[in-house]
């Protein structure tokens, strides 16, 4: 048992790792008066202002790092399917990327809502969506990860879902605010230490 100490300027995360391993029965679907639309072909630019205004309140940076030719070759792959969430006005309110690319298994790789839509019940109804999307013929398992930087109620969701943790690690990495990815104002409940 030990404690290891961040440098100044970066921030640590427990990531957990769930799975799905049998396609859940079949269920009403939630209502939401929100909609997904299927970007094709996705473009970096529309997908960054979507990525960090669901993402950066919970300091989501990895995309943000890309340059628009590595972007472009993994939302641009067949096997990847890129979702805007819209609400009634066709306003872009939340995201949707499942990941086909490994054989037999999909992944959520990211699901989410801007934060004025938490705790009003869209996430199932976005959840619910996701899962009839992933779920085909030739999938048997269907993953998501979450960390501690994400919403307090990331991982309980997942569960309550059908999800089953599986595994856990540390990641430690510069914090995007003092790298210039993210606004300094983004995250107020992590601290910033810069020495």
């Amino acid at each position: 048992m030990g404690l290891t100490m961040l440098k100044p300027g970066e921030l640590g995360a427990i990531v957990t790792y769930l799975d799905m391993r049998e396609r859940p029965r079949p269920a009403p679907m939630p209502d939401s008066r929100l909609r997904l639309k299927r970007w094709q072909p996705v473009d970096p630019v529309k997908y960054r202002i979507l990525f960090e205004r669901v993402g950066g309140p919970w300091l989501w940076f990895s995309r943000l790092t890309m340059d628009d030719g590595e972007l472009r070759a993994i939302i641009g792959d067949e096997a990847i399917e890129v979702y805007a969430v819209e609400d009634p006005r066709g306003i872009e309110v939340g995201m949707l990327e499942l990941d086909f690319r490994e054989g037999g298994q999909c992944e959520l790789s990211y699901l989410g809502l801007v934060p004025e839509l938490a705790g009003k019940g869209h996430g199932r109804w976005l959840m619910a969506q996701a899962l009839v999307r992933a779920w085909r013929a030739d999938i048997a398992r269907v993953n998501v990860h979450t960390c501690t930087l994400d919403h307090p109620a990331a991982l309980g969701f997942y569960q309550s879902c059908g999800f089953t943790a599986r595994g856990q690690a540390v990641e430690t990495f510069p914090d995007p605010r003092l790298t210039g990815l993210l606004p300094r104002t983004f995250a107020p409940h992590i601290p910033i230490r810069e020495s």
